[in-house]
């Protein structure tokens, strides 16, 4: 049986932690950041946690994740 190829997109965007939680950056933090406030943009820096219904695609996605 051939090798899983690992989805290069998904690999970009997630990232899997030693205790098996995977981190995702939040949406809208990029650009159209004047209007928000200072603490939506602080909060927009942080990285957040996959939900486990997302989690099990997400996985399929990395095989050797």
């Amino acid at each position: 049986m051939p090798k899983l190829k690992t989805k290069k997109a998904v690999t970009k965007r997630f990232r899997i932690t030693r205790s098996g939680k995977i981190l995702r950056l939040r949406a809208g933090g990029s650009h159209l950041m004047r209007k928000k406030t200072a603490k939506r943009r602080r909060a927009l820096r942080k990285k957040d946690v996959v939900s486990p219904a997302e989690k099990q695609r997400i996985r399929r996605l990395l095989p050797y994740g």
